[in-house]
């Protein structure tokens, strides 16, 4: 009968503790999905029983430190024609339409949904990636930590958009220490792997460990390609922890190797506005000099606006953020008439 589903679609979701947040993730998915399977890793909360009572087949697991043996047994079990792979702090905000849709394409592609990572750096923030987890029911995973679909299959972006919570404050204190130590055993078997680099000094920065992120984040420099999906990503947050170090000499030596390499990134702009202007803070005698190239940086994030398609991408660093920090400079240099225009212009 036409309509009926031809393929199958499972969610799976690997899960430990998460009995405050798991529900959320499989409310929002499950109308759209034929199956959800959670795999447990050793809860000693209420998870199993909220994910049975949503709806999940719930599933055991001992844990291993290695997160695709974890993720690669729950694809098993699930052994569906098409695997939707979220975590239990994430939730499906837009484009269950698209998922459904799945039951009635073939599984030749491995689809990439718009992920909106929540965070708080003093004020709330949104950063957005492209990440492959929607998954042909034969793929499976690759590392031991940030693990990742490994296929040779072409790659189509989906309209799908989920939201994730994970690097709020209290959720990062619950995990801190864990994604560090499985990092350093990934890098002591792979002490060349460019993304264990990448990974190690986000994981690092994320918990204000400045001065060893940086030296991660400088092997990942050396060692990956500039067309990496996440070197956009990569150039933003080394700035932003060498501006910390106060190595704002070295930063600005860096930044301007890329400039060509990131010259559509509203967030390489604005971190570079950002560096800049804390040397000026910190250099009251270069501030002349610094001036007009912090204002130039922030003036070129609004000529190419918001870009949410370049991975790490935070919301309004194209837009909102950009103009406020121009406006401190503009009534700062006697320009006030063209702050406030310009504050009208971008209220968020």
């Amino acid at each position: 009968m036409k309509g009926e589903p031809v393929f199958r679609l499972a969610l799976v979701v690997i899960a430990r503790n998460e009995s405050a947040h798991i529900g959320r993730l499989l409310h929002s998915v499950k109308p759209w999905v034929d199956e959800m399977l959670v795999l447990d890793t050793g809860s000693t909360d209420d998870t199993r029983r909220v994910a049975a009572a949503a709806g999940a087949r719930v599933a055991d697991f001992i844990w291993c430190d290695d997160f695709s043996v974890a993720r690669n047994r729950a694809l098993e079990l699930a052994d569906a024609d098409w695997h939707l792979v979220l975590d239990a702090d994430e939730w499906l905000i837009a484009g269950g339409e698209t998922l459904a849709a799945l039951r009635q394409q073939a599984p030749t592609f491995v689809g990439t949904l718009d992920l909106l990572d929540h965070f708080n750096d003093g004020q709330a923030r949104v950063a957005r990636s492209r990440l492959s987890r929607v998954l042909p029911g034969a793929v499976r995973y690759g590392g031991r930590v940030h693990e990742q679909p490994l296929h040779a299959l072409p790659v189509q972006a989906l309209n799908l958009q989920v939201g994730h919570d994970g690097y709020l404050p209290d959720r990062l204190a619950q995990k801190k220490g864990r994604n560090k130590a499985l990092l350093a055993q990934a890098l002591a078997q792979n002490p060349k792997d460019a993304y264990l680099h990448y990974q190690m000094g986000k994981d690092l920065s994320v918990y204000d460990d400045y001065a060893n992120a940086e030296f991660h984040f400088g092997q990942a420099a050396e060692l990956a390609r500039t067309d990496s999906a996440w070197w956009l990503d990569l150039v933003a947050r080394r700035l932003f922890g060498l501006k910390q170090l106060k190595q704002h000499a070295l930063a600005v030596q860096w930044a301007q190797t890329q400039l060509d390499i990131c010259a559509e990134s509203p967030d390489f702009f604005f971190a570079l506005g950002d560096l800049l202007l804390d040397w000026a803070a910190d250099e009251p005698a270069e501030a002349d000099s610094l001036l007009p190239v912090i204002e130039d940086a922030w003036r070129r994030c609004l000529e190419i606006g918001e870009r949410p398609d370049l991975s790490g991408a935070v919301a309004g660093r194209g837009s909102h953020l950009a103009a406020h920090n121009l406006a401190l400079v503009l009534e700062g240099t006697g320009r006030s008439v063209e702050a406030t225009a310009l504050l009208q212009a971008y209220t968020a």
